[in-house]
């Protein structure tokens, strides 16, 4: 059976797990664990990207964001091959390090959120990495220790973790310390690392009790969350696919939409691309970069190229939008 499209848009909220091929190890030491969280906080930081939580295991990551303006294959793509890259010249290797693909689920966040902060900081607990609660209170190589204020970082979005429990610092590490203890003896749970209905109801039995009740509920294996939330995220994946546009389109759609917009405005196509701030080209310029990502589903670096400026300006553009 074929594999799904990936499902993604800015905001959505994603369980990403990743392994090694055939379940081999992809870090070998801490020189290899600090390689990969170095790149992704770098691209986080580069694409506004929010983690809410993250573990490193010897032969899997799991990491729970949100998609950044660029999405999440393209922050993904860019985080496995440039570690997988520098991980075999470093150990001397050839080939694939990870399976061929990514694991991504999207999450109902009000249902599942805290339980998956919870469910990927205990990973290293779980496996035996570490040996008591106080020792994960200071692992480096998880985000747990960074919500407890044990260790600081600048790329891992603790605030709003700390608003599920409480509004003040200090009571929401309590709380949340106080709620990872309480999930200490829950074990493995399947229900939280795959989508689709038996999981997202905890179990066959609890889909057949349902089933007793009410009329199915629609199911996806990409989808973790509830029946109306699944046709919500599937009802936007049709519509955006809907308004999909093969990549020559896009690229005379391109040219035509600028070329008009400078017509229109009385600008000349080279002073917007040249990065000039005169009132009438930034105005162009900002009318373009919303609806060459809003309309045309340009990236922020495309719609850059194309307007003279970086990918952090068009993401201000947009923010200011919004």
């Amino acid at each position: 059976m074929p594999r799904g499209a990936r499902l993604d848009a800015p905001g959505t909220l994603h369980h990403v797990m990743v392994r090694g091929i055939e379940q081999q190890d992809i870090f070998v030491d801490d020189q290899d664990r600090d390689n990969f969280v170095s790149r992704l906080a770098a691209l986080v930081k580069a694409t506004e990207t929010p983690v809410y939580a993250w573990a490193l295991m010897s032969n899997h990551v799991h990491i729970l964001l949100k998609s950044g303006p660029e999405g999440l294959p393209m922050v993904m793509r860019r985080l496995l091959t440039g570690y997988a890259v520098t991980y075999n010249k470093r150990h001397n290797r050839h080939g694939h390090l990870f399976e061929n693909r990514y694991k991504s689920i999207v999450c109902e966040e009000e249902a599942y959120f805290k339980e998956l902060v919870r469910y990927i900081h205990l990973n290293p607990l779980r496996a035996g990495a570490m040996k008591s609660l106080s020792e994960l209170n200071r692992y480096k190589w998880c985000g747990h220790s960074y919500l407890l204020g044990q260790r600081k970082n600048d790329w891992q979005d603790t605030e709003y973790v700390h608003c599920w429990f409480s509004y003040s610092t200090v009571l929401a590490r309590r709380a949340y310390l106080s709620f990872i203890k309480q999930g200490m003896d829950q074990g493995r749970r399947p229900e939280l690392v795959g989508g689709g209905l038996i999981r997202s109801l905890g179990g066959w039995s609890a889909v057949k009790s349902m089933r007793r009740r009410r009329p199915l509920e629609k199911s996806d294996q990409r989808i973790l969350g509830s029946g109306q939330f699944v046709e919500k995220i599937l009802d936007q994946a049709e519509k955006r696919m809907k308004y999909q546009i093969q990549p020559d389109e896009i690229q005379e759609k391109t040219r035509q939409l600028i070329q008009s917009t400078c017509n229109k405005m009385g600008i000349q196509l080279s002073a917007l691309q040249s990065g000039s701030r005169v009132r009438a080209v930034a105005s162009a310029r900002r009318i373009l970069a919303i609806r060459l990502v809003s309309d045309l589903g340009l990236s922020l670096a495309d719609t850059a190229r194309q307007l003279g400026v970086t990918s952090s300006a068009i993401a201000q553009i947009l923010r200011r939008k919004n």
